[in-house]
């Protein structure tokens, strides 16, 4: 039988498996050692995947202070799959760039992992260049005295390379110009090195941030840099922000995949007692667990391993950010979020599922186009296309004859976009959504169209802050409007005006509305958009509901004025004529049949 690397790992595992004896692990490690200096191609082999001497050769304390080998549990081999596939898509051009993000729970030994696969790198590859950087001095001193120094020093003395440098920093090897390094995050950390492969440690929790590292050391890495930001969230700093782009590999690894993380039962008694909570209790710990159980499949010691977790804290809301069962819930700000987020969170689960079997979700993505003459608009088609900002969920008078209407967010103060939120006016169902950075007439025309669309709905656009698109839709004769209502303080008068005026008043107000639809009727919402807004929104320290620094708040907005404006909706059951100059036909994409009239409602 051919001699391979695969081999003798599988063998050590072996030793392993029959003695538990680290003594007898040292005296194999050693023969494997004195293999590898005989036998090029198993060293070849080794340069090729230099990963693979982290099992055939390393040793690890365990969480019992246990010395043994370092041999990968599934996360582990799961991750490393994912990062040599990176590699191999970026040397075949399939992306430019290799950045991974590591979301996790606590204690899944991801930190442990990466230094290992840099010592790797570094005992094995000329001009590797490796630089790790911690949250804290604290840790950046652990990780290398007891995760890269550990290891590096109970190897055979035959197979190190010869040193240049080893001190509380820094391992550098002369003949094979490789230098691996650690320090902790600052803002000048690292601008004078070259680096090929970068790890950051617990990323979200430091304290200069992400973005000022990024700026700092974006001349230094190479353009083949390994980059992997692995992180516990932290709420909705710059990792999130990482997270949410679509410019990184995203890796989320589930706590339940480690499998120590579960509990006996002290007899089963109290097994039985614990079950039947689970399928009586309504408290949130139960309701998880439910989940946990019947959708997820877990085992029973697995929820009791959480639910013992879950006891020990003293703020519970912290297991969701320590032990997350979903990305979007490990981002969650403890304590401040103000909308429910476990609805809403089952409430994305279930719209992903149904994009995963097969179904489409939105209908259409597009805009509308037009002609314009300065003084009308005619001619109004829907154009499919890939970057639009319409979104549509359901098309008008499905299943039935209703009516519509439309909250408006415009671009002023603390928001980037203009925002629509269009409803079934009887259910309340979500059924499109507008959503775009453009000027103000360009989103009133596109409003103007969106109403007329879902027959004539009715249109609250928010005044506070730009008053042109409601005038301009005054201009352009659109005949349905939100009407507010002001009484005048010295006539006594009740004064009409276009448009919703968003008050310490009414602000907290159709947000208190909003904020029951979401616990009652989330089912109603299907944009996934407004849905990952609404987990972000929270309670700042004077009690006001908005974003968080750097978020956004107009599509919670939008919607909240949507269902306000509902009020205001009066059912008829008379169907009047279409306008004439109204025809919707596609102009380009698809060829759909829409199948439907356009009325006046």
């Amino acid at each position: 039988m051919t001699l391979t690397i695969s081999n003798l790992i599988k063998r050590r595992k072996e030793l392993w498996d029959e003695n538990k004896n680290i003594e007898i692990d040292n005296e194999y490690r050693e023969a494997v050692a004195q293999e590898l200096i005989t036998n090029s191609k198993l060293l070849e082999e080794l340069q090729e995947h230099p990963e693979f001497l982290i099992e055939l050769m390393f040793i690890v304390v365990d969480k019992e202070q246990n010395t043994m080998p370092f041999f990968l549990n599934e996360v582990q081999q799961t991750f490393i799959k994912i990062l040599n596939k990176a590699i191999d898509d970026y040397n075949h051009n399939v992306i430019t760039d290799i950045s991974i993000l590591v979301l996790k729970g606590r204690q899944q030994g991801f930190t442990t992992l990466i230094t290992a696969i840099q010592l790797s790198y570094d005992l094995l590859t000329h001009n590797f260049q490796g630089l790790t950087l911690s949250d804290k001095a604290d840790n950046t001193e652990t990780i290398f005295q007891n995760k890269a120094k550990f290891p590096y020093n109970a190897l055979p003395d035959i197979i190190k390379p010869t040193e240049k440098l080893n001190n509380r920093k820094q391992l550098l090897f002369s003949k094979l110009n490789s230098s691996w390094s650690v320090d902790t995050a600052t803002e000048q950390v690292g601008r004078s090195k070259t680096i090929n492969f970068f790890h950051g440690s617990e990323c979200a929790f430091w304290k200069c941030g992400i973005s000022p590292i990024q700026a700092g050391l974006g001349e230094a890495f190479t353009k083949n840099c390994i980059k992997i930001y692995e992180s516990t969230a932290n709420g909705y700093n710059d990792y999130e922000k990482m997270w949410s782009s679509g410019n990184h590999i995203n890796c989320f690894f589930e706590w339940w995949l480690i499998k120590e993380y579960r509990t006996k039962f002290e007899n089963e008694e109290i097994h039985k007692e614990f079950l039947h909570k689970i399928e009586t209790k309504k408290e949130w710990i139960f309701e998880r667990l439910r989940w946990l159980k019947n959708e997820i499949k877990l085992e029973d010691e697995q929820l009791y391993w959480y639910y013992k977790k879950y006891q020990k804290y003293i703020d519970k809301d912290l297991i969701k950010q320590e032990y997350p069962c979903t990305p979007k819930e490990a981002f969650l700000l403890s304590g401040k979020n103000v909308f429910d987020t476990e609805v809403i969170i089952k409430r994305i689960a279930e719209l992903e599922l149904k994009i995963k079997l097969g179904y489409k979700t939105p209908l259409k993505v597009g805009k509308f186009i037009y002609d314009y003459d300065g003084n009308k608009i005619s001619n109004i088609r829907w154009l499919n296309t890939r970057d639009g900002f319409i979104k549509i969920y359901q098309l008008p008078n499905t299943p039935e004859v209703t009516k519509y209407c439309v909250g408006g967010d415009t671009a002023g103060e603390g928001s980037d976009y203009f925002i629509g939120q269009v409803l079934n006016a009887k259910t309340g169902k979500q059924v499109a959504t507008l959503r775009k950075q453009f000027d103000a007439d360009e989103y009133t025309r596109q409003m103007y169209c969106l109403g007329k669309y879902y027959k004539n709905a009715m249109l609250a656009i928010e005044s506070n802050f730009d008053s042109f698109p409601i005038r301009e839709l005054q201009r352009l004769k659109y005949k349905n409007m939100y009407v507010s209502e002001k009484i005048d303080t010295y006539t006594k008068k009740v004064e009409q005006r276009y448009g919703f005026r968003t008050t310490s008043i009414t602000r907290p107000t159709i947000l208190s509305k909003l904020i029951e639809v979401v616990r009652t009727n989330c089912e109603l919402i299907d944009d996934l958009d407004t849905l990952n807004e609404l987990l972000t929104i929270i309670r700042n320290e004077k009690g006001r509901i908005e974003a968080p620094e750097g978020g956004h708040d107009d599509l919670m907005m939008a919607l909240a004025i949507a269902w306000e404006c509902r009020n205001q909706v009066i059912f008829r059951k008379k169907v009047i004529n279409q306008y004439p100059e109204f025809n919707f036909k596609n102009e380009k994409g698809p060829n759909y049949d829409w199948g439907e009239k356009d009325y006046i409602v």
